[in-house]
């Protein structure tokens, strides 16, 4: 029973839509009219309303940090768990026909919470493919892939597994970017 209602509280917690309920309150929009489509940080970006972008990107991350730090102090062994449900439940979310955003912010949310030397890695490995390349997209893949690798090559860490899994998940919301990029039709992102 615990590890079910583990599940179902993190999964629910993650798939809070804030870029969605955020741009249909402060700017009258459906955010999935407007860009690629995506509820998530990045897309909020396309608004051109970057307060409503930057708060989007920290209640993505919030959204990650509350269960799982709550489960990792509480009940460590099922850490992995509650971080795949979160994921879950932003990628795949109930109350829009399991449409929901990417999970990058959702993802370094979990990195922090788990160990945050993960997630500055994460972060600076973004901010470096971010500004060469300037694609979002690129970054997230990338950074995404950059984890299980330093883990697996750490003696700090165990689970790679779990990360080369998120890896997978991440690379397969990012699948119609992939696509853009080897098209070069991909669109650079404007994050200042």
């Amino acid at each position: 029973m615990e590890l079910v209602l583990i599940i179902l509280v993190s999964y629910l917690l993650g798939s809070i839509p804030f870029g969605l309920i955020l741009t249909k309150i402060f700017l009258k929009k459906d955010i999935r009219e407007v860009g690629s489509g995506n509820i998530g940080a990045t897309n909020v970006l396309r608004t051109g309303n970057k307060i409503i972008g930057y708060l989007t990107l920290t209640l993505d991350v919030l959204k990650a940090v509350t269960p799982v730090l709550y489960i990792k102090f509480n009940f460590p062994e099922l850490v992995y768990i509650s971080s795949l449900s979160v994921f879950i439940g932003h990628v795949f979310p109930l109350w829009l026909k399991f449409k929901g955003g990417k999970g990058v912010a959702t993802y370094v949310g979990i990195l922090f919470s788990i160990n945050y030397i993960l997630g500055m890695i994460f972060i600076f490995s973004w901010l470096v493919i971010f500004f060469i390349s300037k694609y979002s997209s690129l970054g997230s893949i990338l950074s995404s892939l950059t984890i299980p690798i330093f883990v697996y090559f750490s003696s700090s860490y165990k689970n790679e597994y779990f990360f080369i899994i998120m890896f997978v998940l991440i690379l397969f919301t990012h699948r119609e970017n992939v696509k853009r990029l080897i098209n070069k039709e991909e669109s650079k992102t404007k994050i200042y």
